[in-house]
Order: C-alpha cells, then structure tokens, then sequence
C-alpha cells in the first residue's frame, strides 16, 4: 500500500498536551486481533503503524513511558500523555527503542494507516468482520513474506544504526 504522497502526517492525544509528527510513512501497519492486545486496549484490537522512532518529531509536549507486561514477558514501553494517559504508542522488547508502534487511531487523518495485515486472527472477536480482499493471518506472521522491499531495507538499516 502505497502512503507515501500522505506523509508527514501529525498525530496526538485527545487532550492534545503531546503533539508529534510522522514524519514518513510507516514501514508496516498490522491490525492485531490477539487476546493481549483486545485486554490491552480495551477494544477488539491494535492498529499499530510501524515506524523508525527517529522518524517521530515531538511537535508539543512530552510523552511518559510505561513499562508494562506483555505476552513475550519481556514487557513493552507504552508512550502515555502524562496528562490525559493514553497511549500514543508502544516499544516492542524485539526492536527496542527504535522501532516505535504508533497507535494508528491517533493520529489526524487515521485513514491514513490502514491495515497491510490482520494478524492473531484465530482470536479476533466473532462479530469483527474482516474484508475479504484484506491479508490476514490466524497467528503472527512472516515478514520476509508480506513487507515491501523497501520496508525490509528500512528496517534492515535502522537495527544497524548504533546512533538511535
């Protein structure tokens, strides 16, 4: 899929004390259905747009990261407004730091990140109806198989930068 005339693209909470700016399009936007992420958000599931976190440019205030547990049991860093809590977007243990998981519903334009991927469909509440010209995957999947050349290569090159 095809964003990149879209992009840079802000986002924020609804109190709008933490503004920040996408500053290209993500690498990979995955809509998952996991049990985890339903109990975790409160909702049938994550919108999650992959995107190098150099890559976010804080226009106004600052988020609060929250360590919280997570599947893997290596936890997750979840960026919280510190003032009205929600989460903007969440650090995976896997790519650390670099690699943030923005949450696709904040940001001003959300059809913007529309899903490349469902995933954990096998949990996905029965009343979701996913539509049938979408990619999805009953667990997780391989990236080699659904990410775009030119996604690899930015994740490639991000995971060997010493400087982020």
């Amino acid at each position: 899929m095809s964003r990149t005339k879209k992009f840079p693209a802000d986002a924020g909470c609804p109190c709008r004390f933490v503004r920040f700016r996408m500053a290209v399009s993500p690498m990979f936007v995955h809509c998952c259905h996991c049990t985890w992420c339903q109990r975790e958000t409160g909702s049938a599931f994550a919108l999650n747009a992959m995107i190098e976190t150099h890559r976010i440019a804080l226009l106004a205030g600052g988020p609060e990261l929250v360590l919280t547990p997570s599947i893997s049991g290596k936890g997750q860093k979840i960026a919280r407004c510190p003032q009205c809590r929600v989460a903007l977007w969440s650090h995976y243990a896997g790519a650390g730091m670099k690699v943030s998981f923005v949450r696709a519903g904040t940001l001003d334009d959300p059809n913007l990140c529309s899903p490349d991927i469902h995933i954990f469909t096998g949990s996905k509440q029965d009343w979701v109806v996913i539509p049938t010209d979408s990619v999805a995957v009953r667990a997780y999947y391989d990236r080699s198989k659904y990410w775009s050349v030119a996604s690899l290569k930015r994740r490639e090159a991000l995971l060997k930068r010493k400087d982020v």
